[in-house]
């Protein structure tokens, strides 16, 4: 089938039609075929499983998957905006939409998929969309601009998605599924639980087991609502219909070709049409030698790799693929994998689950502990791993591998325990063996090599994290010294840097460059890792060293990044909000008062956070110092939202007003707050107090929690919420007030000084050697002598703590940095715009259309509106 004169004609460009072309490169067909390529969308293959970030502010060239230079340098003819619209299997020729007549020797149909919309009247009212491509999402946010509420039909993958995508425009959301429970496909009940208490607390309202009977209009023809199967009317203004996909076979139908009875068409284990030996069919549209029509990127893209080497005439089959995957649904982790329903005869479910904590994790096991699969919602960092075990006995008790950090010692298998036959990326169907030849036998030294040799973790990312696990163990094993080095500017890590600074009283970067860093950066300017990292231990250990305590001051100011740079977190349209510090919680009514009054002149989005403060959105960069100033007026203070600092102590009322409190935990939360407050470390701190077993403060979520007992205060390290909760450890009971102090100054201290950069006390818990029973040692019972310096550490932070927005209001040289443009001081930046959302403003974000609003409808951002 390979001669000089053949032609290759693919119809689709998606992501599986890119993979086909790069296997064919890959091959060295493109250099002895023409290749052409029919394309129905405006543009060339992008990210699909990425689309929803396009509201997030990616555009359609971050998206995109296509290197144009490589469709040149390959010579492949592409012809966008331009779909087949029928094929002669006897003359051999492809007509496009244009005209366009290509004859082919080989033709390759990766028509993917169409959104299935339910058969329900009305479907196609104005109002109506579907998810699936660039070109909907402009439509979708365009009418949302006029709307208040969506809703979604389906619950699966996409609808959480659409549902997701319709919050962050504004509007109330809601989900109907007919199923029982979101993602039927995915996870089972305990898991679909769990995924639907977090969603719910999202904001979002959820209707399972219902179905949609018919969408209402009014009587412009625009939705109104939906009727649903139980009689219920759910009031909307938008519809979008997620309710899975079909195969794209109509062309295959059209000319012929033999199709299955539910869709798809039918191919064999090379992926050659069963009808005719020079049509191959790949991705979604294609009916599997094995049944199966597979909506997942992996296998299309297996798919893809087996014509390429059919047309190679070399052997490959497709027979199957696994159907195991890892998402991350407004922001809640979920992965299934193997069999994860347990359809199996004669298996087991082991499972843990906290649905305080939106935590559900089942493993199948099978009679002879044989892991089958499983299901994890909430927390899916084991994954990769389970993943790779599956199939196979693992090393330890299945207990131990769904037992959450800090509920029980979960064991942490290292990549030295995972066979070579191991998946780990399913996306390209890479094994651990081909990973390790890559470093052994093709000399990868850097996991972006080893992504460009095997093209493992170049899809969807999940296996990246196991990837450089193997990469540094393979390097370890082969004598290789691997650097851990902070950047390229250093080669020492956080914490030796860190006693670097303390021991020699290095009060500048670029004095530590200079004197510690690589030969080949000294003298440079460091790079975006080293000049936080850097700043942010010499900013902890200030007062020890000499240097200055004002972030601000001098070099460090070009130190920090943009959210310390300007003492205030920058939002997504170019303005900053403003949290003040309210320490355990608690405001005097003329306080609050103040708030308002400053939120009402400056026309800021005001909002109650879950660290028990109110956050102001909204202020123009040169608005900040005339706002702290009223605040710092008023009593208040910086907040150090901004910052890697201490945020907030969070506090229940205790026994001074809940007749279950045993200690008085807002006085305990304000003394904490104020003692902490503007300790820098690698990581953001979060801390809570309890005034009684019941919990209220949620304390065991946080970086440091304390929680109320008749005997005094029981102290727990190491928790965590957010994308991967923990729940912390107990490092103390019943401790005095200076117990519980003293201890909670050592425990902080000793993490500023040996975590790696960005690292939250949960995550360094895991790491360091000893885990839990080591920081226990050093902090409580001071095995390493060093109790006395980490608490003169703290003793000097705490001594010398000043105010960040008080001293910036009053400093004139600070304060010339509070501009737009430097060279126009006293000009806004026209971006800045906001529009009216519930009696408040919202960011004017018009991501996905060209073009600005008209100015009758856009809110400057100013004190005079």
């Amino acid at each position: 089938m390979s001669t000089d004169t053949s032609t290759i004609v693919l119809i689709g460009h998606g992501m599986v039609g890119q993979r086909f072309l790069e296997a064919l490169a890959e091959r060295g067909l493109t250099a002895t075929h023409r290749v052409v390529v029919l394309c129905e969308e405006p543009r060339p293959a992008y990210d699909r499983v990425q689309l929803t970030s396009y509201f997030s502010g990616r555009t359609p060239e971050d998206l995109s998957m296509t290197d144009m230079a490589f469709i040149e340098e390959h010579g492949i003819e592409l012809h966008v905006g331009d779909p087949a619209q029928t094929v002669d299997r006897e003359a051999r020729t492809v007509t496009a939409r244009s005209g366009l007549v290509v004859d082919y020797d080989v033709l390759v149909l990766a028509t993917g998929s169409y959104p299935f919309v339910p058969p329900v009247p009305n479907r196609d009212a104005e109002g109506c969309f579907v998810y699936r491509t660039i070109e909907d999402l402009l439509a979708i946010e365009e009418y949302a601009r006029k709307s208040t509420t969506g809703a979604v039909v389906g619950g699966g993958l996409l609808g959480l998605e659409a549902a997701g995508a319709l919050k962050g425009l504004g509007l109330t959301s809601h989900i109907v599924e007919f199923a029982p429970r979101l993602m039927p496909v995915q996870v089972d009940e305990g898991g679909g639980a769990a995924l639907l208490r977090t969603v719910e607390e999202m904001g979002l309202t959820v209707h399972t087991g219902v179905g949609t009977q018919e969408i209402v209009v009014g009587e412009d023809g625009a939705v109104t609502g939906m009727r649903l199967s139980d009689g219920s009317e759910l009031s909307t203004d938008l519809v979008v219909f997620s309710a899975g996909v079909r195969p794209r076979d109509q062309l295959a139908r059209d000319c012929g070709l033999t199709v299955g009875e539910r869709g798809g068409i039918a191919v064999d284990e090379q992926c050659r049409t069963v009808s005719d030996p020079r049509v191959f069919a790949i991705g979604e549209c294609a009916l599997a030698a094995d049944g199966r029509v597979y909506g997942l990127v992996a296998p299309g893209y297996e798919q893809a790799e087996t014509v390429a080497a059919t047309l190679a005439e070399d052997e490959s089959a497709f027979t199957g693929a696994d159907l195991s995957t890892k998402l991350k649904l407004l922001g809640v982790d979920v992965a299934s994998f193997g069999d994860a329903h347990g359809t199996a005869g004669d298996c087991l479910d082991v499972v843990y689950s906290d649905s305080r904590s939106g935590l559900y994790k089942k493993l199948v096991i099978g009679r002879d502990g044989t892991l089958l699969g499983g299901v994890l919602v909430g927390d899916a960092e084991a994954y990769g791993t389970l993943k790779a075990f599956t199939g196979s006995v693992p090393p330890v008790s299945p207990e131990s591998l769904v037992l959450p950090a800090g509920a029980g010692g979960p064991v942490q298998l290292g990549p030295s325990a995972l066979p070579d036959d191991a998946i780990i990326c399913s996306c390209n169907n890479v094994r651990k063996g081909t990973i390790r030849e890559a470093v052994t036998e093709h000399r990868c030294t850097t996991v972006p090599e080893v992504k460009k040799c095997t093209k493992a973790g170049t899809t969807c990312g999940s296996c990246v994290k196991v990837l450089g696990q193997l990469v540094n163990a393979e390097l370890e094993a082969s004598g290789v010294e691997v650097d851990k080095g902070l950047c390229a500017c250093f080669s020492q890590t956080r914490e030796e840097l860190y006693e670097i600074v303390l021991a020699l009283r290095v009060t500048s970067f670029r004095d530590l460059l200079d004197r510690h860093g690589r030969q080949e950066a000294r003298g440079g300017e460091g790079c975006e890792v080293c000049k936080p990292t850097v700043g942010s231990i010499i900013a902890s250990l200030a007062p020890a060293i000499g240097a200055s305590t004002h972030v601000l001051d001098g070099e460090q100011a070009a130190l920090q990044d943009t959210n310390d740079h300007f003492l205030a977190n920058l939002q997504k349209n170019g303005s900053y909000s403003v949290v003040p510090r309210i320490p355990g919680g608690e405001i005097a009514p003329e306080k609050l008062i103040v708030i308002g009054e400053i939120a009402r002149d400056f026309g800021l989005y005001t909002k109650i956070t879950g660290g028990q403060r109110i956050d102001m959105f909204g202020a123009r960069v040169e608005q900040l110092p005339v706002i702290w100033a009223r605040l710092v007026d008023a009593g208040f203070e910086s907040g150090h939202a901004y910052g890697k600092s201490l945020r907030t102590v969070k506090s229940c009322v205790g026994q001074t007003w809940c007749r279950y409190g045993v200690q008085d935990s807002v006085r305990m939360a304000i003394d904490l707050e104020l003692r902490y407050r503007g300790l820098r470390s690698p990581h953001k701190l979060k801390s809570a107090v309890s005034g009684c077993q019941r919990e209220c403060a949620e304390a065991r979520s946080k970086d440091f929690g304390v929680i109320a007992t008749a005997g005094g205060w029981n102290l727990y390290v190491g928790g965590n919420g957010g994308a991967t909760p923990r729940h912390a450890d107990l490092l103390a009971q019943d401790l005095s007030d200076a117990e519980l102090i003293r201890l909670i100054d050592r425990f902080l201290m000793f993490y500023i000084r040996t975590a790696d950069r960005l690292e939250r006390t949960s995550v360094w818990l895991d790491r360091i050697p000893g885990g839990l029973d080591h920081v226990r040692d050093v902090v409580v019972h001071d095995s390493l002598g060093i109790c006395d310096e980490l608490e003169a550490l703290m003793a000097a932070h705490v001594s010398h703590y000043r105010d960040e927005w008080a001293e910036t209001i009053n400093d004139p040289e600070k304060l010339a940095r509070f501009v737009s443009f430097v060279n126009a001081p006293d000009t806004p930046d026209p971006v800045v715009a906001f529009v009216p959302e519930r009696d408040q403003i919202k960011p004017d974000l018009p991501l996905l259309n060209i073009g600005l609003r008209p100015a009758d409808e856009i809110l400057e951002g100013s004190v005079t509106r």
